[in-house]
Formats: C-alpha cells, structure tokens, sequence
C-alpha cells in the first residue's frame, strides 16, 4: 500500500492550498480515508476524514468552515481544499486509511496506512 501526498507549500494567511493524497495497492474505495497534520513540538491531530463511500464527513472543530474533505474513488485519490488558512494550520499534513469498510475516525489507532506527509506553512 502505498499513499503519496502532494500540495502542500507556503501560503499567506487567508490563501488556500489543496492536498491530494494519490493511494495505490489497496481498493481505495473500501477504505475510510483521513487528513491528520502534526506542528513542531506537538503530537499528531486529526483534521479530517471522510466514510469510504464519500458520504458522510467528520472535521476537527479547528478547522470546520474552513477545510473541505472529498475523495474522487475513480481516480483513487484524497483530497483537502484548504481555504482561510491561518498560521496555527502550519504543519505537517498526513494522509491515512483505515480499515476495509471501516467506519471513519478521529482516532490514529484506527488507521492502517500512512503517507509521508506534506508540508504546509502559513505566513502572517
């Protein structure tokens, strides 16, 4: 299994960025998908995440209203439309699938596989 994240960059505060997250080896249409983000000197939080058929979304309070989670199962990717940023949404951003036909979740226990992560930065 392999997930790759790509997107991520430097943006002012207010600006937008998108992260894809391209998934292979696995039938990504099975899986409840998540964005979770780790800044320097904390742990590793969940952001968002999204039910394996798309339908139902789950966000962090942090950043409800303001990032957009979808998933296009054709084309086997994740994505995170990130719009209003702010400085605290600097970090480290993962992509993570959970089991086959599991429920999404905010809790990282519940994901099998892992990206690399991608890096965003917010400027003031």
């Amino acid at each position: 299994v392999q997930l790759v994240e790509s997107g991520g960059g430097l943006a002012q505060a207010g600006g937008s960025l998108r992260l894809s997250c391209a998934a292979s080896g696995l039938t990504f249409s099975r899986y409840a998908m998540g964005w979770f983000r780790q800044a320097p000197g904390k742990e590793r939080e969940f952001v968002a995440g999204i039910s394996w058929s798309g339908g139902s979304t789950y966000y962090a309070d942090s950043v409800k209203g303001r990032f957009t989670i979808s998933r296009a199962n054709a084309e086997n990717t994740l994505y995170l439309q990130m719009n209003s940023l702010k400085p605290e949404d600097t970090a480290v951003y993962y992509c993570a699938a959970s089991g086959e036909l599991r429920t999404v979740s905010p809790r990282e226990y519940r994901y099998d596989y892992w990206g690399q992560g991608t890096q965003v930065t917010v400027s003031s």
